[in-house]
């Protein structure tokens, strides 16, 4: 018997919630490049606070370790970097919440998201130029080298369906040349 979809107890939430969301981060480099481990999974919401009361009701204290409201409306209201979690308590797996605020390139990257399908689910999922500068800048500022690897699958695997101009210009933008550089010539 296969194992269910562990991203998918947060995802099917997600969906019949009718809120705005995409995958990012190790998933969608996953899903744009290589397997492999993660336990954990980073999902940008579109939250505002009256959005608040619904995603506490979504993930139930039964089921779910979800934030109090307070804490969930202190992140909501962080111009940028705001940030919660919730834990799916039977499996232990992690959902990363970040609210888009008033990220520009969380916004730029929300309108170009991307439905795609998972076990015959439909997810949102970021663009995979929205992702490589998010692992860019993640690497910039703690130099993980497994955020260059990703870098470099998803440049390999997904190379079609990736906006090289777009992804040139905004790479410009926010200094990030010498980063995709040292992720193009990573070796393992």
């Amino acid at each position: 018997m296969r194992e269910p979809n562990i991203f998918l107890v947060f995802l099917e939430v997600f969906n019949q919630s009718k809120l705005q969301y995409m995958v990012t981060g190790s998933v969608a480099g996953i899903i744009y490049g290589e397997p492999r481990i993660t336990n954990d999974i980073d999902i940008v919401l579109d939250i505002h606070t009256d959005s608040v009361e619904k995603i506490i009701k979504l993930f139930p204290m039964d089921e779910f370790y979800c934030p109090s409201e307070e804490t969930i409306k202190t992140e909501i209201s962080r111009e940028t970097r705001g940030h919660f979690n919730i834990i799916h308590h039977i499996t232990g797996f992690k959902a990363d919440i970040y609210p888009a605020g008033n990220d520009k390139l969380h916004k730029w990257a929300m309108s170009r998201r991307k439905q795609v399908q998972i076990d015959n689910v439909n997810i949102w999922l970021a663009p995979p130029e929205y992702v490589i500068i998010r692992k860019l800048e993640y690497y910039k500022e703690g130099e993980s080298q497994k955020h260059l690897r990703d870098i470099k699958k998803i440049l390999r695997f997904s190379s079609d369906l990736i906006d090289k101009p777009v992804l040139e210009q905004k790479i410009k933008e926010l200094g990030l040349i010498n980063e995709l550089a040292k992720a193009k010539n990573f070796e393992e």
